[in-house]
């Protein structure tokens, strides 16, 4: 029979029923691994005769992840192609230069907002406990005001224990390409504007004017990967073979 005693403790098992079932939606979900790569700004290159499909690819890594490695995966896919990785920039018709600005553990969140938004999960975990914990002191005689703050705490340590049961993982990388295309009877003056700060209030300008036989594009490449309970070295490798397909196509 239900009385005010008992109140407490069904609004509890209702909030920890529905922390569960969002776990067991995550786990059913987000069970198959999920890779997507994007690129910002499409790049065309001219079309070249198979003699003069060279490319030299410079790969650095400026992440907290120093041992990933994606100059072969990279080197492989433009292989594939049909094209030739040389040693020598000054043999190649195409420099590739490209730097790996993060790698690791990224909020999906935050990922999404970078192209259409999102919404954050713990938001709704503390409404939805506030709300609960609010039905919790209400049928205890306790202060409204009070028994809100409360319930969001509740809210939160609710969403704590089953994120620490079933958690929906997303990994990335993030790289910038530069690509430069050697013209073919012509030139090219390139000039370059810097600012250099020196403190808070003084602004150094530097201005450098060159002339070169090099067209250069630059895009950048979102490589994401989203499963449950998804580990580094899993992610990784399908990171780093979509990162590589991705590139390779520019070409």
């Amino acid at each position: 029979m239900f009385t005010r005693r008992s109140a407490p403790a069904l609004a509890l098992i209702a909030a920890l029923a529905l922390s569960g079932c969002a776990a067991g939606y995550t786990a059913v979900a987000k069970r198959n691994l999920d890779v997507q790569t994007k690129m910002t700004d499409t790049v065309f290159l001219d079309p070249v005769a198979p003699a003069a499909r060279t490319v030299f690819v410079e790969v650095r890594n400026t992440s907290d992840k120093p041992d990933l490695d994606i100059a072969q995966a990279v080197r492989s896919q433009i292989a594939a192609k049909g094209y030739r990785v040389v040693d020598d920039p000054d043999q190649a018709h195409y420099l590739l230069q490209a730097n790996v600005l993060q790698a690791g553990r990224a909020s999906e969140t935050a990922l999404e907002s970078a192209y259409s938004g999102g919404f954050g999960g713990a938001l709704l975990g503390g409404a939805a406990g506030g709300a609960a914990g609010y039905a919790i002191g209400r049928a205890g005689g306790g202060n409204d005001v009070l028994l809100g703050v409360g319930g969001a705490l509740a809210g939160a340590a609710i969403e704590t224990f089953a994120g620490a049961y079933m958690q929906d993982v997303t990994y990335s990388i993030v790289t910038d390409l530069q690509i430069s295309e050697r013209t073919r009877g012509g030139s090219i003056s390139e000039t370059t504007s810097s600012e250099l700060h020196q403190g808070k209030r003084t602004t150094t300008t530097q201005s450098s004017s060159r002339t070169t036989d090099l067209r250069r594009y630059q895009t950048r490449v979102v490589s994401s990967a989203n499963k449950a309970n998804l580990a580094w070295e899993e992610a990784a490798p399908e990171l780093v073979s979509g990162l590589g397909r991705s590139v390779a196509g520019i070409f």
